[in-house]
């Protein structure tokens, strides 16, 4: 969805802590049995797979090769009809109204163009066809540790400044991207809980595991500058550390849902 290669890290570990978010898009979104479903962004096929489970024929789509492999070993496992092909949101790999549901659980709003991204989607759904999407709510400790990455790596690199990405979790922006391709937009307000040993055991696995994380050591380690920012982090988590003996912080989300007028 972006320049990051998705596929480094251990993106298994952040799939498995978000599969209750994608449980909630998929209930929202209540796929049928026969239904044509796209995941967008797909990674390792979290709603591709639950939308299978309800008899609905998904695809999932990602730029991560080696993510859509280990969502087809999942779907042969649950002897699923599930498909997974390597594409991303500026070119989704399907048909003009192809799709009666696209989904796409954090995953497009990585895309680096949101208009030419949510044309792509109104272009594969089918006209009676609907988006269902989740997007963060940009506050709360997980929001701000993402945006302290950003601006180190970005320091680093000497990075000149970048207007903000667009607001996949505001109701009229929605509405603003999608109306002109002839959706109206409702969202619904929900929260997920992110939770670990300690702080340090949280930020212990991320700093391993997650991609973007994995992608921003390479840049710092060079230079030095990882243990100020794996300081900085941690005191952000124990700021916001929700339960004093471990670690829980709740990250609010957008569920939004688009069907045409």
């Amino acid at each position: 969805m972006n320049s990051i290669d998705w596929s480094i890290g251990s993106y298994e570990r952040t799939a498995a802590q978000l599969l209750p978010a994608a449980r909630v898009v998929v209930d929202s979104a209540a796929p049928s049995a026969g239904e044509r479903v796209v995941d967008v962004g797909c990674g390792t096929g979290n709603a591709a797979l639950l939308a299978a489970e309800r008899g609905a024929r998904a695809t999932g789509v990602d730029p991560a090769s080696r993510l859509l492999a280990v969502g087809r070993e999942q779907a042969s496992a649950g002897g699923l009809d599930a498909t997974f092909v390597e594409g991303d949101a500026a070119a989704i790999p399907l048909e003009d109204g192809e799709a009666d549901l696209v989904l796409s659980v954090f995953g497009v709003i990585f895309a680096p163009d949101a208009a030419v991204a949510a044309a792509e989607m109104a272009r594969v759904t089918a006209p009676e066809g609907r988006i269902v999407l989740s997007a963060w709510i940009p506050d709360g400790a997980i929001s701000r540790m993402a945006r302290a990455s950003r601006e180190a790596i970005a320091a680093a690199l000497e990075l000149p400044a970048t207007p903000p990405p667009f607001a996949w979790h505001d109701g009229e922006a929605l509405a603003g991207l999608l109306g002109p391709h002839g959706f109206e937009v409702a969202t619904e307000e929900e929260s997920h809980a992110f939770a670990a040993a300690s702080p340090s055991d949280f930020l212990d696995g991320e700093w391993s595991d997650h991609p973007l994380w994995v992608a921003g050591r390479a840049v710092l380690e060079p230079r030095g500058e990882v243990e100020p920012l794996r300081e900085r982090v941690l005191a952000i988590l124990e700021a916001g550390n929700e339960d004093p003996d471990g670690f829980c912080v709740t990250s609010r989300y957008v569920v939004a849902t688009a069907r045409r007028g």
